[in-house]
């Protein structure tokens, strides 16, 4: 009887911890959907469609401003999950957050998966058909 008391007082502890941190988890994010979203403006102003001018344009500034956190070593790998197929250059990862650079030459189907992640994209070049519920048609992304 006192071990289940002593593992119900853990648990209990346990999930008061867990739904703490989950509710302020965006105080640990190293980035801003907004300043991103400036950045990536900014990017395709000053290169247009050289795609590579503006990612280096994104990995430098960021790398300025956040230099302990960004991945230099720009190395492409394959990614194949829910339908879309690309490779990616891995910008930053961390438990609460990642920046990627996804590219496909391919049309690509799927989803994204039910998961409890902020997602934000920020397309570079080319568009993204996203459907909604409800709307009952696709509407490209640019």
């Amino acid at each position: 009887m006192h071990l289940l008391l002593t593992l119900s007082l853990v648990l209990g502890a346990l999930t008061t911890l867990f739904y703490t941190l989950e509710s302020r988890l965006d105080s640990f994010y190293i980035f801003t959907p907004s300043a991103l979203h400036a950045l990536s403006l900014s990017a395709i102003e000053r290169h247009g469609n050289d795609t590579a001018a503006v990612v280096s344009y994104i990995v430098d500034s960021l790398s300025a401003s956040h230099p302990q956190h960004i991945n230099l070593d720009e190395e492409w790998v394959f990614n194949n999950a829910g339908g879309a197929m690309g490779a990616m250059y891995i910008i930053h990862a961390s438990v609460t957050e990642y920046l990627i650079v996804f590219g496909t030459p391919v049309g690509t189907e799927g989803h994204t998966g039910r998961h409890t992640a902020d997602d934000y994209f920020h397309i570079l070049k080319g568009e993204q058909l996203a459907y909604a519920p409800g709307k009952g048609v696709y509407e490209a992304e640019r």
